[in-house]
């Protein structure tokens, strides 16, 4: 397994990665106001009513977490609207500074290739996406979903897409620092995704909504980047 922990890719049309910044921000207090108990008491429906459940998001219902139909105290809030919400919802510290560190490290240039407001719509498209993929192939699952992962993962494949040659400073087996091309680095995190997919139908990793971010984000990156920006670019700070 690779940890990511920084790529030797300068930006090269915009200053600063914004979009990539506040993201990381909105999802860090949200988990410390709503879910890490540390300044409002964990209410463990709150997770629940933000997260994207298939069996609900494709029943007669409008809305989760009707008050007359959920446990007291629940937020109500229309069932689409969850596609958005889950995203930034996580599942403990780990599932989060995972998600973060991944968007950290590749995100700022993903949104270099297509500036600020086409990398908004990106990553809120990949998002919901992933949840959509999950739900269609769990379509009674009950099992909430959150994290961002899915939309990172649409991040993943747009990066590797753009600079597979580019040199990755990763954690190998989760403590050997090597450096090594984002081809390899990404690589084998996308093929880990797809072999679970297989193996792993049991576990209580959405491998279907990483698998959707990663095939929308592989798709929208071919349109969406800035006019002039090529695939498979070997930048500066390549081998």
């Amino acid at each position: 397994m690779f940890v990511p922990l920084h790529d030797t890719n300068p930006l090269k049309s915009i200053r600063h990665q914004y979009v990539t910044f506040t993201i990381i921000v909105l999802n860090v207090g949200i988990y410390l106001v709503y879910q890490s108990g540390l300044i409002l008491p964990v209410n463990e429906y709150t997770g629940v009513a933000f997260a994207v459940v298939p069996a609900e998001l494709f029943s007669t219902s409008p809305w989760i977490g009707d008050a007359s139909l959920g446990p007291p105290g629940e937020v109500a809030i229309p069932e689409r609207l969850t596609l958005v919400t889950y995203m930034f919802m996580h599942a403990g510290w780990l599932h989060l500074l995972g998600n973060m560190l991944f968007l950290w490290v590749f995100g700022d240039n993903v949104e270099d290739s297509m500036g600020h407001l086409r990398f908004i719509m990106f990553y809120l498209i990949c998002g919901i996406s992933a949840g959509l993929v999950h739900s269609i192939m769990n379509p009674h699952s009950e099992l909430p979903l959150i994290g961002a992962s899915g939309a990172v993962a649409g991040i993943i494949a747009a990066y590797l897409m753009l600079h597979p040659r580019v040199k990755v400073w990763v954690l190998a087996l989760w403590r050997i620092p090597i450096k090594i091309n984002a081809a390899w680095a990404l690589g084998f995190w996308i093929g880990l995704q797809v072999l679970n997919i297989f193996i792993d139908k049991d576990g209580d990793v959405a491998w279907w909504a990483h698998a959707g971010g990663l095939a929308t984000g592989a798709l929208l990156i071919l349109f969406m980047r800035r006019p002039g920006v090529p695939l498979f670019d070997r930048t500066r700070g390549g081998a």
